[in-house]
């Protein structure tokens, strides 16, 4: 199982002691969000805290891109040193060309699902990636209520899976409860947000170990 802290909901004054400590807890993956104030309402990540923790960590890092065109800025964070990226297919009129550019670089591609997409919509390009990033909530912000609906979409995202191997992780609002739910299921893991990690009591190691062992347990 993948568990992946979202560095958007650490502490930023810190970014780099924050990678190297969840790292040390138990952190499978580290999640990067990167947001231009116009495919979303908001600014997260830049291209420095990007470098910074692609150089301080030996996780797997992956990048979720909340930008419009997203193509051309694929070569300046695989030249940071990321690992996957995720984008939006409704942020460019050529998805199918952004995933090529992004194996161009040797980097892992992965699109996004949002609340309002549907699973059929985006079935052209489950057989070129490699990930698929399901959104729990609406993209932009952390904190939101989960979307109840999207259960149904992973349900019904799982027979496209079957059939073209990609993984399936889950973003927004992974309490420790929806992680231990959908562990039953074959999703492969959960980005770590303030539904379960950060701004909770305990240490990163602490709080990551039971989420292990509590997912680990309805297996």
């Amino acid at each position: 199982m993948i568990y992946s802290p979202s560095l958007m909901c650490a502490n930023f004054d810190n970014l780099k002691e924050e990678a190297l400590s969840l790292e040390a807890a138990g952190a499978t993956r580290l999640h990067l969000d990167l947001m231009d104030g116009q495919y979303v309402p908001n600014f997260a990540l830049g291209l420095g805290d990007v470098k910074s923790v692609c150089r301080n960590t030996s996780l797997v890092t992956e990048l979720h891109m909340m930008v419009f065109r997203p193509g051309k800025y694929i070569k300046m964070f695989a030249d940071a040193g990321v690992d996957i990226i995720y984008f939006h297919p409704d942020s460019d009129k050529h998805p199918k060309k952004v995933i090529e550019k992004i194996r161009e670089y040797g980097l892992r591609p992965g699109i996004v699902i949002n609340p309002e997409a549907t699973i059929d919509s985006l079935k052209e390009l489950y057989n070129l990636v490699d990930n698929v990033l399901v959104m729990g909530v609406k993209p932009g912000f952390a904190g939101h209520i989960y979307l109840p609906y999207v259960d149904q979409k992973l349900e019904q995202l799982m027979t496209y899976k079957s059939k073209c191997n990609f993984e399936i992780i889950l973003d927004g609002a992974c309490s420790l409860e929806r992680m231990k739910r959908w562990s039953k299921q074959n999703i492969d893991g959960f980005v770590l947000g303030t539904s379960s990690l950060f701004g909770h009591r305990g240490s990163y190691k602490d709080i990551i170990d039971n989420i292990k062992r509590e997912c680990e347990i309805v297996n």
